[in-house]
């Protein structure tokens, strides 16, 4: 089962479709009515933390789900959930050097990425956001996997457990790629 926590945002509805077009056994849940215990016991193989408004600190579950749960089951965060994935493992989140919404940029693979396996080096993401983790804060753990252009930092992933992030929207039709991207993390 996918359970896709959803913190308040539009755009989960359509990360719902997109994931639940791949694997149709999917749970929302929002992320201010459930704990750590809880998730535990819903037994998910897979969790995905959607984009949502304000900062990683007011995402209900999301903190506490990335402290307590890091190597238990696949974790995805979209937007929100990615600046909280820097946040929590030692990353500042602050300020995009530009805001972004609604908007498309090219960002470029820098590194290896199971996320962006078989996706083109170069290639077209949704933006929808006024923060964005900081690299020169980025932690060790975390591997920056792709930027933009002006070097802002547009996706990671955990050197250790099978966590990633995207600070774009790959549900939006604005990243051509998305499908594959939601693919890649739902496999084995």
């Amino acid at each position: 089962m996918v359970l896709l926590i959803d913190n308040y945002d539009s755009f989960s509805f359509n990360l719902y479709q997109l994931v639940g077009s791949i694997d149709p056994d999917i749970k929302v849940i929002r992320s201010d009515e459930l704990t750590v215990e809880e998730i535990r016991a819903l037994k998910p193989d897979y969790v995905i933390l959607s984009p949502g408004p304000g900062r990683p600190a007011d995402a209900g579950v999301y903190e506490d789900l990335l402290r307590e749960c890091k190597g238990e089951f696949p974790i995805l965060g979209v937007c929100l959930g990615h600046q909280a994935i820097g946040e929590i493992f030692g990353g500042t989140v602050s300020y995009a050097k530009q805001v972004m919404h609604g908007k498309q940029s090219v960002a470029k693979q820098v590194h290896p990425s199971k996320i962006l396996k078989g996706v083109p080096e170069q290639f077209e993401v949704a933006r929808y956001h006024s923060l964005a983790i900081i690299d020169e804060t980025m932690p060790s753990e975390l591997i920056v996997t792709s930027i933009t252009d002006d070097g802002e930092v547009m996706s990671v992933e955990h050197k250790d457990y099978p966590i990633y992030g995207v600070q774009f929207h790959p549900e939006s039709i604005m990243t051509p790629n998305g499908e594959q991207m939601i693919r890649n993390f739902l496999s084995k």
